[in-house]
């Protein structure tokens, strides 16, 4: 990587991009042409938003050192600190700051991970850095630590065999020891070998922030996911099973990219990108066949405005019908709307039909696609209610 961006949201659905916060050419100490700025973190003190992350110095002085940068807003501008935090020579920075106000940096890849504590100052060192004890063998990186209910849990990438698990350890000390828990998500079984990973609470619901390669197809060119994340009663972090469906909550009235679902069925359907180098990139519903279905859940119909549903859909066959039902694909039926051949694939139209429920609220929709028993039905770009 050369550079870091800033994204925002209110709503976890719509995301805007502030741009460039720290370039490779904007860091005294770091080489100008290295691409070698992995993953950072950052932090927020006393009204002032602290920006770690790592690069490779000038000095040859370790594999990676950890530089800061600082702004007054998380969008910048930032001003990146003249020299790196002495005595820390890694990669992977994570910084917690606990209920007292003690400041922990975490660091580190492979066979063993580090902690030490930060100065108030929040760019040097109160202590030397420690292992953080009770890991698992094998290789670890990204460490990610957070509080929940006194209990701190320190969660990391872990490669016990072939590519990264995420998994986590909890202890009664941000400096540890800490118990093995298990890991929470599984390893990627399509070609890429790592994953790397941030927990936050945000309005009263915890999340985790992961990376994959499935825009670019390459493993070295990873784009943000992220799914909502709960616990058990004991306080144990249930397994994330990753989705396409992310987790805003969408108006009914945008344009609700269901390629982005929450379930698919198990046969009769596809999720393709759709060819082209435009960003975003584009995807599509397609290789429909009769009775294959989709559920794209949470979309905000508000105080029951919509009357109609308009779906962009394409068909080089006869066309078929998509049936909206609500909660699932034996949910009550609501709308239907005809597609037609409209002389290819990628020939897009738009077809509609009149809502038969008056929706309020937040509803989990279901879309299920009926027509001819053989061939394909129709290609779907997006979905929308007016």
């Amino acid at each position: 990587m050369p550079s870091y961006n800033v994204f925002s949201s209110s709503n976890l659905h719509d995301w805007q991009d502030h741009g460039t916060i720290v370039d490779q050419t904007d860091v005294p100490w770091g080489k100008k042409d290295g691409f070698g700025m992995w993953a950072p973190d950052a932090i927020e003190k006393n009204g002032t938003y602290y920006f770690y992350f790592p690069d490779i110095p000038l000095d040859e002085s370790g594999f990676r050192r950890i530089g800061v940068a600082t702004s007054k807003s998380p969008a910048g501008p930032f001003t990146v600190n003249k020299d790196y935090i002495k005595g820390v020579s890694g990669i992977d920075p994570n910084v917690f700051i606990d209920d007292d106000g003690q400041a922990y940096l975490y660091f580190g890849g492979g066979e063993k991970l580090y902690v030490a504590k930060l100065q108030p100052n929040m760019v040097e060192l109160a202590s030397e850095p420690q292992e953080v004890k009770g890991l698992p063998s094998k290789y670890k990186e990204g460490p990610f630590l957070f509080k929940r209910n006194g209990l701190y849990y320190f969660t990391f990438p872990h490669s016990p065999s072939g590519s990264e698990e995420l998994a986590y350890a909890v202890g009664d000390s941000p400096l540890g020891p800490f118990e093995y828990q298990g890991m929470f998500m599984q390893r990627w079984r399509d070609g890429i070998w790592t994953n790397h990973h941030s927990v936050v609470e945000y309005e009263d619901q915890w999340y985790v922030f992961y990376h994959h390669h499935q825009i670019s197809q390459n493993q070295h060119l990873r784009s943000m996911r992220a799914d909502k994340l709960f616990f058990d009663n004991r306080g144990h972090i249930q397994m994330v099973t990753p989705t396409e469906r992310g987790i805003g909550t969408p108006p009914a009235s945008a344009k609700l990219q269901i390629d982005r679902y929450s379930m698919l069925s198990d046969k009769g359907v596809k999720v393709s990108k759709v060819t082209g180098n435009e960003l975003p990139a584009n995807w599509q519903v397609d290789w429909v066949e009769n009775g294959a279905w989709l559920n794209y859940d949470r979309v905000d119909f508000e105080q029951g405005q919509a009357q109609k549903v308009i779906v962009q859909a394409a068909s080089q066959t006869q066309g078929g019908t998509v049936e909206v039902r609500l909660g699932g694909p034996k949910g009550e039926i609501i709308a239907l709307v005809p597609v037609r051949n409209t002389g290819g694939w990628d020939k897009w139209q738009t077809f509609e039909a009149p809502l038969n429920t008056k929706l309020t609220g937040v509803n989990n929709l279901s879309f299920v696609f009926t027509g001819a028993k053989q061939g394909y039905l129709f290609n779907i770009d997006w979905v929308s209610f007016k």
